[in-house]
C-alpha cells in the first residue's frame, strides 16, 4: 500500500472515531435539572425536597411531600469557550514536507436550552408516584467555516432527553425509599471537513465530493435509579440514590469519505455509546428558623468509556477517560414568608485526562451559585437561579490523522441562568 492510500484510510478511521470521541465528550453531563438548584449549586438536592423537581435527583425524596406538586421551568446555558494559541502542522504524505501556520483564535460557544417539567403525586401515606422531562447531558461547539483545522474542530451538537416514572415508600417515620425507570432519548450533529484532506481524497476516487463526516444520528435506551432518605429528625436529613444509565445505540444518516468510493455511507451498523453511572450523598440541616446548610457530593462514572465499539463489534477507538467528581455547599436564608435567599459553591473535577480535544474542551471547573423564591402564595411560588462556572486553561495537542496536528490552548467559562414555577395542590 503506498503513502497516500495509507494516508487516506488512516483518516476515515480517525475521523470516524473522533466524532464518535467528540459524542461521548458532548453527552456530557448538564446540571441543569431545576432553577432552585441552580441558585445553590445543586447542594443538598438529593435530599431538599422544596418543589417537585427533588424526583432529578433522587426518586426517594418524593416521599417528603405531603401533597399533589408541580414545578416547570427553562435553564440557559450561555457557554464561552475559546480555543486559543493554536498552531497547526500538515505533513505532506508524498513528499514528506512538514509546514506549521498559526492560527486565529476561535469561539466556539453558544447558548442553549434546558426546559423541565415534574409532577409528584402522594397517593395515601407511604405510596407516591412521580413524572418529569429534564435533561442530564448535552453540549454545542461550533468552529468557523475557515477554521484550517475543521477535521478536529467542526460541528459538535449533542442533546439528550429524558423521560422519568417514578414511585417512593415511606418504610416509617425515618426511612423512605424511591426508585423509577428512566427513557433516554439522544440525538447529535457532527461534521468534519477539511478542504486540503477533501482534495486528496477526491483525486482517489474520481472527483468524488463530500465531507469527512458529516452525522446525524438519534437512539433510545433505558435506565433506572434508585434511592433512599433518612430523616434524623424534621430538621436533619440525609439522601442517597443510584443512577444506572444505559448504553445508546445511535442510528441515522452517516457520511464518510472513503480513498476508495468518496462519499459514502455507514450502513448497517451502529455506534454504541455508553452514558455515565451517577451516584450522590446529600445533607441538609436547619440550624434555626432562618438558616440551613446543605452540601452534596456525586460521582460520575465516565471511566465506563473504555473503548467504542459497534454493534458488530468492531473497535474504533480506545480512550483514557477517568470518573469525575462534584463537592457542592450552600446555604438557604429563609427571610420571611415571601422571600428564600440561597446560595452555592461547587467543584466539579474533569472527565478527561490524557485525552483532551478542541471540540469538546474540558477541565476541573468551579461553580459560584445564587438564587432566590418569591412566594406568591401560599401554594406558590417563582424561583431565580443564576451560576458563573469557570474553567482553567488546557494544553491540548491532537494529531490522530497520522498527517495534521493541532496544538493549542483552551479555556471553557459558562454563565447559567434559571428560571422556575412552582405550584402544590
Amino acid at each position: 500500500m503506498n503513502k497516500k492510500r495509507l494516508f487516506t484510510k488512516s483518516l476515515v478511521a480517525v475521523a470516524i472515531t473522533m466524532a464518535s470521541q467528540q459524542a461521548m465528550a458532548a453527552g456530557f453531563q448538564l446540571n441543569a435539572q431545576s432553577a432552585t438548584g441552580l441558585g445553590r449549586a445543586f447542594a443538598g438536592d438529593a435530599v431538599i425536597a422544596d418543589n417537585a423537581s427533588a424526583m432529578a435527583r433522587n426518586a426517594a425524596a418524593m416521599s417528603l411531600f405531603d401533597a399533589p406538586a408541580l414545578s416547570l421551568g427553562i435553564n440557559a446555558v450561555d457557554t464561552d469557550i475559546e480555543v486559543k494559541n493554536s498552531t497547526y502542522t500538515v505533513a505532506n504524505p508524498i513528499t514528506g514536507d512538514i509546514t506549521s501556520t498559526d492560527l486565529s483564535n476561535q469561539s466556539i460557544g453558544d447558548v442553549s436550552y434546558v426546559p423541565n417539567i415534574y409532577y409528584i403525586h402522594p397517593i395515601n401515606d407511604q405510596w407516591t408516584l412521580g413524572g418529569g422531562i429534564y435533561s442530564n447531558f448535552g453540549t454545542k461547539t461550533e468552529f468557523s467555516n475557515d477554521f484550517a483545522a475543521n477535521e478536529y474542530g467542526g460541528l459538535t451538537d449533542v442533546k439528550s432527553i429524558n423521560f422519568a416514572l417514578s414511585a417512593s415508600y415511606r418504610i416509617n417515620e425515618q426511612w423512605s425509599v424511591g426508585g423509577g425507570l428512566d427513557i433516554i432519548y439522544g440525538e447529535g450533529k457532527l461534521q468534519r471537513s477539511n478542504e486540503g484532506l477533501e482534495a486528496l481524497l477526491s483525486l482517489q476516487t474520481g472527483g468524488r465530493q463530500g465531507p469527512l463526516l458529516d452525522v446525524d444520528a438519534d437512539g433510545v435506551g433505558f435506565g433506572w435509579n434508585i434511592g433512599t432518605v433518612y430523616e434524623l429528625n424534621e430538621n436533619n436529613r440525609f439522601g442517597l440514590s443510584y443512577r444506572y444509565s444505559p448504553e445508546l445505540e445511535v442510528d441515522g444518516d452517516m457520511h464518510f469519505m472513503t480513498s476508495q468510493t468518496g462519499s459514502a455511507n455507514i450502513s448497517g451498523d451502529k455506534l454504541k455509546i455508553a452514558l455515565p453511572d451517577m451516584a450522590e450523598f446529600s445533607g441538609y440541616h436547619r440550624l434555626n428558623q432562618q438558616f440551613a446548610v446543605h452540601y452534596s457530593v456525586q460521582w460520575i462514572g465516565w471511566s465506563s468509556f473504555e473503548d467504542l465499539k459497534t454493534t458488530g463489534g468492531d473497535v474504533l477507538n480506545t480512550y483514557e477517560w477517568q470518573d469525575g467528581w462534584h463537592y457542592a455547599i450552600g446555604g438557604t436564608y429563609y427571610l420571611n414568608n415571601d422571600w428564600t435567599l440561597r446560595a452555592g459553591y461547587m467543584h466539579d473535577t474533569s472527565a478527561q485526562d490524557k485525552r483532551t480535544s478542541i471540540s469538546v474542551p474540558d477541565s476541573d471547573r468551579n461553580w459560584f451559585s445564587g438564587g432566590f423564591t418569591y412566594h406568591i402564595d401560599s401554594k406558590s411560588n417563582i424561583d431565580v437561579g443564576v451560576t458563573y462556572l469557570v474553567g482553567e486553561d488546557v494544553d491540548v495537542v491532537e494529531n490522530s490523522t497520522g498527517a495534521t496536528q493541532i496544538e493549542a490552548t483552551t479555556r471553557a467559562n459558562a454563565w447559567l441562568y434559571g428560571i422556575q414555577y412552582s405550584r402544590s395542590f
